[in-house]
């Protein structure tokens, strides 16, 4: 309980004041590999040439690049992997967040 209230707590910090990866941009693509998708998903912070290579990555499509956050509205919730964020707007949370202990990251429910 500690932990989630830890998290909750940053992500809110990071909220009222803008994302660390805003300034980086992302990118809003559909995933798809053998594991999981088709799933739309936004990562951050992600480049032009990030968000190129993360279009032509496994079954990947539909990739743009943006400025600034993922959007959050109609998110189903993010994957924190430290060095990226990734923003699912479909799929069923629990099996999300099973993927995404397997990426190495900390997943949190949108609410």
């Amino acid at each position: 309980m500690k932990k989630l209230i830890t998290v909750l707590s940053m992500m809110m910090a990071l909220m009222s004041s803008g994302s660390v990866f805003a300034d980086d941009g992302h990118c809003n693509y559909s995933m798809e590999n053998m594991f999981a998708g088709p799933y739309k998903v936004c990562q951050m912070p992600a480049d032009a040439a990030a968000c190129e290579e993360i279009g032509n990555t496994d079954d990947n499509a539909d990739a743009v690049q943006g400025d600034g956050a993922c959007a959050s509205e109609a998110a189903v919730g993010t994957c924190d992997t430290g060095d990226h964020q990734l923003v699912y707007y479909e799929g069923d949370p629990g099996g999300l967040e099973i993927g995404c202990g397997f990426q190495g990251g900390e997943w949190v429910s949108a609410e």
